[in-house]
């Protein structure tokens, strides 16, 4: 091959190595770019559960009110469904699911569920209806339905009324892992795993992130994440909206905006502690001088 007939084979090659920096630069730029936060300013966000929801939203720095201020922190301004009441199962939330949350036209809607069925033993909700028929629960039992029947009813509906599910593993009965009630618990989780996976919802998967970081502190005496090994604590409720946040999209450098802010909060928490202690002890003094010991 003569020098004319190599000419536009070199030529197009010099143009190539011009133009690699720019391709090089945007290919990193399109990898590295991370998918929008999913929920959008103006959107509401039920949250649907039991007592640990319930003081998700009554404590000031609940995981509820984490998970908000979370996404203020990102520039998302979304308003807040409280839907939490405490000893509700799964019977108990299907029941009230369109009061309680389709009804404020929500587009998002946190579902939280599962400690009680479970921890309330004969009174709780069983798996399917091959537990229902195991003999343990009592007469009752029937009219709860099955907790899976119950959170696929809930999931349903949501869906069919415009409002995006994102499913939460239930958190632990018990920070002793090898517990029976954590034993118990196990397979319901296992369903709503399955359950997200077959409808391709959103997901946070607490117990799991409960379970990394029990086993991670190693203090087998000590209430790592909860007050009484079933309701948060502090370092409890920041995991939950920790879970919660990465469900919606947020990336770490997200969350860490959402972190920064969560300490106002804390405090707040304490204060309201405080306060709510004093009233206590005032209560007992004018109780004790109403009715002094003889």
């Amino acid at each position: 091959m003569d020098a004319e007939s190599r000419l536009p084979s070199f030529t197009m090659d010099r143009r190539t190595l011009r133009i690699l920096p720019i391709l090089t630069a945007t290919f990193i730029s399109s990898t590295a770019t991370h998918a929008e936060i999913a929920v959008k300013s103006g959107e509401k966000i039920a949250f649907l559960g039991d007592s640990i929801t319930q003081g998700g939203w009554g404590n000031p720095a609940g995981y509820v009110r984490l998970v908000i201020a979370g996404l203020e922190a990102n520039g998302i301004k979304a308003e807040p469904v409280p839907a939490g009441i405490s000893g509700h199962k799964s019977d108990q939330m299907l029941a009230r699911l369109d009061k309680d949350v389709l009804s404020k036209k929500p587009q998002w809607m946190t579902l939280s569920c599962g400690v009680n069925d479970v921890w309330h033993g004969p009174r709780g909700v069983p798996l399917n209806d091959a537990m229902a028929k195991s003999g343990t629960y009592d007469e009752k039992a029937a009219s709860r339905g099955t907790y899976q029947k119950n959170i696929t009813a809930i999931i349903d509906q949501a869906t069919a009324a415009g409002v995006k599910p994102v499913m939460l593993t239930a958190t632990v009965i018990h920070e002793d892992l090898a517990s029976k009630e954590n034993g118990l618990l196990a397979p319901y989780n296992d369903f709503l795993r399955q359950l997200a996976k077959e409808k391709q919802l959103p997901m946070a998967d607490l117990f799991a992130m409960f379970e990394e970081r029990l086993k991670a502190e190693n203090k087998p005496n000590a209430k790592v994440l909860t007050s009484d090994g079933v309701h948060m604590n502090t370092e409890g409720n920041k995991l939950m909206a920790i879970g919660v946040l990465k469900a919606f999209g947020l990336s770490e450098a997200e969350l860490d905006k959402a972190k920064a802010v969560w300490p106002a909060l804390e405090a707040a928490a304490s204060e309201q502690a405080k306060k709510q202690a004093e009233a206590r002890a005032k209560a007992a003094a004018e109780k004790a001088k109403l009715n002094p010991k003889k």
